[in-house]
């Protein structure tokens, strides 16, 4: 094999995992990072004497990052302290009616039936149904998708008829639930796309299963170092990671990525660039408009985007030790709120919302009787047309009345000590992230797999993509998978 050198542009999750296999594979890699610190949206974030998770505070499918240490001989354990949740999250569909999930069929069994008389018998359906599903699936979005051909390869092929393709999420649920919170309570991991179960291909039904069958874990010190272990072993393989280095422009000459330009105008060649920057930023600031006819500008700004998300940060002189890790609070009417911000309309439904009250698992993040609260509230992205300065102290509080009222967290606002606030304003200014969609592009069949922004770039020979803007999907284990199949195809060549 060919010794190359390889230039990554982004020391996230996907860039960093990316960078690792290169490595290990006897490849030169830089990786060029914007901040002065690893991880994207996936680092940690310091108030003080509190840490917090930037963005994902979920992790599943801990086999696929398993896979990825394995192959370069190491295990994962050595570099994590992985901790299962259980119960995995509280579903709070009022304030009396309250379901705590978990993955032990028996006990999940028996949870549903206490809120859901007789309705475990569509659980027990669900598992047997869906685990035939993922089998199917998962080989086929670990594959990589480049022209309709790949449409009908053998596997793909057997999969289609589990895919639900005919059908939304929650019409998949309709199969096994008759009540709506039960179904609400089986696709709410919409939300990781940031889509409307109402919306979002049937095929997303998976999602639910996963956790279900595999369970949910989190990391000691917080999601954030599972890129500080990437970043480690990459180290130890060799990458050359650069942090407080900016990428200006890939550099593209004959139709071929030769390297890239710097923000102090330096230039770096390379044999190949791997983009890892929020796929349409990228395409909007780093590569100018001659390179890109299928992703021009116009053809950018008619795509489908995610929602955004409002984001409060709170470090608290309190530990709320009877609410679970994990929370999803539901509002009163979520099928409108939801659509609502689908459709990108300005702020009005009731909201539902997500918190985590991490301290209850992890006594790192926060001084000793002290706790962290992330509580991320769906709102539509900047499509929307907010004004976010003005809206910004008026939702704050809006959305510490409801982590009060509605989530469980009593006398809340007396208890702050440090605070941070993202809006989709943040994310889009501050964070790099196009319409502060922080879930990306859409995940609507019209932009998934060959017709999703393809790992081997259509624009020009030699660039690459890895990330939650590329096949297969955003959310951490499939950005994971995005590197293995970037790096398969740059050593294939």
């Amino acid at each position: 094999m060919k010794k190359k050198k390889i230039i990554v542009i982004g020391a996230g999750p996907g860039g960093l995992a990316v960078a690792l296999l290169l490595s290990h594979r006897g490849h030169e890699v830089v990786v060029y990072e914007k901040k002065p610190v690893v991880g994207g949206r996936n680092a940690a974030l310091h108030l003080e004497e509190y840490t917090f998770d930037t963005g994902p505070t979920f992790l599943s499918m801990v086999p696929v990052l398993e896979g990825i240490f394995a192959e370069t001989g190491r295990k994962l354990p050595d570099y994590l302290e992985l901790q299962k949740i259980d119960p995995m999250y509280r579903l709070a569909f009022d304030r009396h009616r309250q379901l705590l999930a978990t993955n032990d069929p028996e006990k999940m069994a028996a949870e549903i039936d206490r809120l859901f008389p007789s309705h475990s018998a569509g659980y027990t359906r669900f598992l047997r149904r869906e685990a035939k599903k993922y089998r199917k699936l998962v080989p086929c979005i670990e594959l990589p998708y480049s022209s309709v051909r790949d449409l009908i390869r053998p596997r793909v092929l057997r999969a289609l008829p589990h895919a639900s393709i005919f059908s939304s999420l929650m019409g998949v649920m309709g199969h096994y639930y008759r009540h709506p919170d039960l179904k609400i309570a089986f696709t709410f991991q919409a939300k990781y796309i940031g889509m409307s179960p109402w919306q979002a291909p049937g095929l997303f039904s998976i999602l639910s299963y996963i956790e279900h069958d595999g369970g949910i874990y989190h990391v000691q010190g917080g999601l954030n170092q599972l890129s500080l272990a990437l970043a480690r072993a990459a180290l130890e393989e060799g990458t050359d990671i650069r942090t407080g280095r900016a990428v200006r422009e890939v550099i593209v000459r004959d139709r071929t990525a030769r390297g890239v330009k710097l923000s102090d105008g330096s230039k770096e060649t390379a044999d190949a660039v791997i983009i890892n920057a929020d796929f349409a930023h990228a395409m909007t600031r780093m590569i100018p408009p001659r390179h890109r006819k299928k992703y021009s500008d116009e053809k950018l700004a008619r795509k489908k985007y995610s929602c955004s998300t409002f984001m409060l940060y709170l470090g608290i002189d309190k530990i709320y030790r009877e609410i679970p890790h994990h929370n999803l609070i539901f509002g009163p009417d979520y099928r409108r709120f939801v659509r609502d911000i689908s459709r990108d309309l300005p702020l009005g439904t009731e909201p539902s919302f997500y918190f985590q009250n991490a301290a209850v698992t992890d006594s790192t993040l926060a001084p000793e009787g002290h706790s962290t609260i992330y509580a991320l509230f769906p709102v539509s992205n900047n499509r929307s047309g907010i004004d976010w300065e003005s809206q910004r102290d008026r939702f704050r509080q809006k959305a510490l009345d409801l982590l009060e009222s509605r989530g469980g967290l009593t006398g809340l606002k007396k208890h702050i000590r440090v605070e941070k606030v993202i809006t989709p304003r943040d994310w889009e200014q501050q964070h790099d992230v196009y319409l502060g969609a922080t879930f990306n592009l859409g995940h609507q069949l019209s932009q998934m797999l060959i017709f999703r922004p393809h790992n081997r770039f259509e624009e020009f020979a030699n660039c690459y993509l890895v990330g939650g803007g590329t096949h297969p999907a955003s959310g951490l284990p499939t950005i994971y998978m995005s590197a293995r199949i970037t790096a398969d195809l740059i050593t294939r060549g």
